[in-house]
């Protein structure tokens, strides 16, 4: 079976840790649940990726070389 979170197209996703969604919440003065949502089953869902976690997606821009997107995991 292939592994699609290690394909060239999918971009980095990283889990958050508790310090760092804080952060980025008061960043944007938002809840957690504002946040666009991401599917624990998500085939580029990080590993150990649990309902309610917040991930960190990287992906390459041609406007701004790289564009930051969060995401809460859901079931």
């Amino acid at each position: 079976m292939v592994d699609v979170s290690q394909h060239e197209l999918v971009p980095e996703h990283t889990l958050l840790g508790e310090a760092e969604v804080e952060e980025v919440l008061a960043e944007y003065d938002i809840e957690r649940t504002d946040l666009p949502k991401l599917k624990r089953r998500d085939p580029a869902a990080p590993d150990g990726a649990e309902v309610g976690d917040v991930v960190k997606i990287v992906r390459d821009s041609r406007t701004t070389d790289r564009a930051v997107v969060y995401r809460l995991v859901i079931d």
